[in-house]
């Protein structure tokens, strides 16, 4: 890095952190202590949302599958297949049912969710069929959960889940309240953010609800906030930064706000300088606010201002002088302009 250089890489922010702070580069454990903080400093940074981190996805939708018959007892959480196929792919590549699928049985209202990986013929309820027993009966499997992608962090507009604007997002509490079954199928109209939770590791497993379940294949394009911040040499996008020659998703120009505020939160956590802290705390909000000017962040935020001029024109008329205020008419009450005036 050139001395009028931006630090750019993981080795640069930590050499600028490191002559700033007077530590000796080079050293394992001081090297592993610094880019602990640079990389606090660059999630602090990143908290906000900035365009840098706009990504667009395509979410394909799932028809039913509803070949062949079923025959499950009242009870059991197998179910058998007759003519069925639910291990084959599908023109797109998914499997006719899959693990977390619902499936609805016969004439039964319930919704069951498939447990594990179905075979041609076999599917595990992962909880048992309380209705009556049926044989070769009819059915479908159907999809009205969706993963999204694995860096995603949440969506970009906060009323509507696609990039047409035709399927209104909903609180997970609320989506749930209104389909409670979420049985039928049709096209969506309305999406829900939901949690499963961490499965076969610690990261979360955000999911799309789409309501009503659609009845079909739809393409459906969307915008979200992606929760990476760093790239390697390759392109392999992070969360954080690993590699030495790892680099910020930020441009180039704000990365020194990443020192500035791993030294204020050196000074504040582990000096206990609280001068020296905010000293490098404003440096730090001055790369801030500069990065939110030059994005225009919040000068596109809708402003609702009530329509008062009209209001307040007509309401002078009352008062305007030689105006009677007690004479009984009905100009004050309708907000109308006195006679003659």
């Amino acid at each position: 890095m050139a001395a009028t250089d931006s630090p750019a890489t993981l080795t640069e922010l930590r050499t600028d952190l490191a002559e700033k702070l007077k530590e000796i580069t080079g050293n394992a454990t001081v090297n592993t202590l610094l880019d602990r903080f640079l990389n606090q400093a660059l999630g602090d940074f990143e908290l906000e949302t900035w365009p840098w981190r706009e990504r667009r996805a395509v979410l394909l939708t799932k028809s039913p599958y509803t070949t062949g018959t079923v025959t499950v007892s009242q009870g059991a959480t197998a179910v058998t297949g007759a003519s069925t196929a639910w291990a084959t792919n599908d023109a797109f590549g998914q499997a006719n049912a899959r693990d977390l699928d619902k499936i609805t049985i016969g004439s039964h209202r319930d919704v069951y969710v498939i447990s594990g990986t179905p075979t041609a013929a076999a599917i595990t309820l992962a909880s048992r069929f309380t209705g009556t027993a049926v044989s070769a009966g009819t059915y479908a499997v159907f999809q009205d959960e969706y993963a999204l992608e694995s860096d995603f962090d949440n969506f970009i507009d906060t009323r509507f889940f696609d990039r047409d604007r035709t399927i209104t997002l909903l609180g997970p509490h609320e989506i749930y309240r209104k389909f409670a079954r979420n049985a039928t199928r049709r096209r969506p109209r309305f999406a829900g953010l939901i949690q499963l939770g961490p499965g076969a590791t610690v990261a979360g497993r955000p999911r799309v609800l789409l309501a009503p379940a659609p009845d079909a294949v739809y393409t459906i394009p969307y915008r979200y906030w992606s929760r990476n911040r760093a790239v390697s040499t390759t392109g392999t996008q992070a969360q954080n930064l690993s590699a030495t020659t790892d680099e910020p998703i930020m441009p180039a120009k704000y990365r020194s706000g990443i020192v500035w505020r791993a030294l204020e939160l050196w000074f504040d956590t582990r000096q206990k300088n609280p001068t020296q802290a905010e000293r490098f705390k404003g440096k730090y909000v001055e790369v801030l606010s500069r990065a939110r000017q030059d994005t225009g962040k919040g000068q596109d935020r809708m402003r609702l201002a009530a329509a008062v001029s009209g209001y307040v024109s007509r309401a002078r008329a009352p008062y305007r002088p030689g105006a009677g205020r007690g004479d009984g008419g009905v100009e004050f009450d309708q907000l109308l302009d006195r006679a003659g005036g």
